[in-house]
């Protein structure tokens, strides 16, 4: 096969297997280069070479940058490219890996994705309300009468 650009090889993905939106596959490849940058930065000794982002570490990175990029509609953006939990970003990693685009160890396998997080936890909670009543009402900010 002639060494194809990404989109390119996106678009074959996506007639193999139309589970997910073009825009996912960017997305990924984005979150997986900050979460190398984060990892950079938390481990300098590490040189980039050498550096493998495990399934775990892939999917905190990609939180974090999901939530930085979209804060609290990154569900509804994960969602509507059909992300809807983290098997799928495992999904998504190893269809770019058959296409040579990512690399993997022996030792990477689809199961390192399994629910490391909920979406609920990791999308949702972020952005709920913190000041809880005691009997589990949340209290709404005051309205000054006129």
């Amino acid at each position: 096969m002639p060494d194809l650009d990404f989109n390119e090889i996106v678009s074959l993905i996506c007639k193999e297997d139309a589970r997910f939106d073009r825009k996912a596959y960017s997305f990924i490849r984005e979150g997986l280069d900050f979460a190398v940058k984060d990892l950079k930065k938390r481990e300098a000794e590490r040189s980039r070479q050498s550096l493998h982002v495990s399934g775990a570490e892939l999917l905190v990175g990609i939180r974090t940058f999901a939530l930085e990029q979209y804060g609290p509609l990154a569900i509804t953006v994960l969602n509507s490219w059909g992300i809807t939990r983290c098997m799928d970003f495992g999904e998504l990693v190893f269809n770019l890996i058959e296409y040579n685009v990512f690399s993997k160890t022996d030792n990477d396998r689809r199961e390192d994705f399994t629910e490391v997080y909920t979406f609920e936890d990791a999308f949702v909670k972020p952005f709920l309300p913190k000041n809880p009543r005691r009997d589990g009402s949340v209290s709404s900010p005051s309205i000054p009468s006129t």
